[in-house]
């Protein structure tokens, strides 16, 4: 049993823009009711909105799960940024680094950051332009990833800001998001789980996905038949959500993720997992659920 009153689960985008339709919110209970979709204040959620929203309206213990990378790849180089005297010693200083050299860039982007001539030596970027340091292939993992490809799941580096399935733009505008909260949350395993409150736990909606049973490389459901499948699979064991027909999987991945985390919250090793060092959680955290 777990401490947790409500489960919340964040698709989160690093799309350029106001408003992102990659972005969902899903909210559950105890219980098997489906999660329900917190609808956005305009016609999408904004990253702005989603600081308002968790920092107004989130219910009191919740576990919040954003589906970001909120550290870059340390303990593999001993550093975030080999060379540059500014490379910050923990993730909350990395997340005060990419808030300040991105303070002027609108709607939470992180643009400046890595325009920065001494992070772009690190960051795999669009039109060819790969830096010196970025590693090449997949480019550098963070312990937790590493772990993650054991478990089926197939993760690219931080540092990768192009393709599908890239993830770095969404980590680095979700730092910005966790230094605007400034601790009002705590985000683990960065810092402590308190005894009592709301939490933020980095999650990977396939995980979900594939304790759901779907298929490694087809985590994405876009119809509400194959979520209802997922949904009824004895890893999450939720009610059916309603009606027929076409989902956003965006939405899809919100509602199936906070049911799993309702399912698994409680998993005591889940909060300890093997490869979980006092360094690794200082400095790249870590995703819950990866063992």
């Amino acid at each position: 049993m777990t401490r947790f009153a409500h489960f919340v689960a964040i698709d989160w985008s690093g799309a350029v823009g106001a408003e992102h339709r990659g972005i969902a919110i899903a909210i559950c209970g105890h219980g098997r009711a489906v999660p329900a979709l917190v609808p956005p204040p305009g016609r999408y959620w904004s990253r702005a909105a989603v600081l308002d929203w968790l920092e107004h309206a989130l219910p009191d213990d919740s576990l919040v799960g954003f589906d970001l990378g909120p550290a870059l790849p340390f303990v593999d180089r001993g550093a975030y940024f080999p060379g540059w005297p500014e490379s910050p010693r923990d993730a909350h200083s990395l997340w005060a680094l990419v808030e300040r050299l991105c303070a002027a860039d609108p709607h939470l982007a992180a643009t400046s950051f890595v325009d920065h001539p001494d992070a772009a030596l690190h960051f795999r970027r669009h039109g060819g332009r790969e830096g010196a340091s970025f590693g090449g292939g997949r480019g550098r993992l963070r312990a937790t990833e590493v772990a993650q490809h054991r478990q089926g799941l197939n993760p690219y580096s931080n540092f990768n800001l192009v393709g599908a399935a890239q993830v770095g733009k969404s980590s680095l505008t979700g730092m910005r998001l966790l230094r605007r909260l400034g601790g009002r949350l705590p985000v683990w395993p960065f810092d402590p789980l308190p005894p009592v409150g709301s939490a933020v736990v980095e999650i990977y909606t396939s995980l979900a996905a594939l304790a759901a049973g779907r298929a490694r490389g087809r985590a994405k459901m876009r119809d509400i038949a194959a979520l209802n499948l997922a949904l009824a699979s004895p890893a999450i064991d939720s009610d059916p959500m309603p009606g027929s027909g076409t989902i956003d999987d965006h939405a899809s991945d919100a509602i199936l993720t906070a049911a799993w985390m309702r399912r698994h919250a409680g998993c005591a090793g889940l909060w300890t997992p093997a490869g979980l060092s006092p360094i690794i959680a200082r400095t790249e955290g870590w995703t819950f659920g990866v063992t």
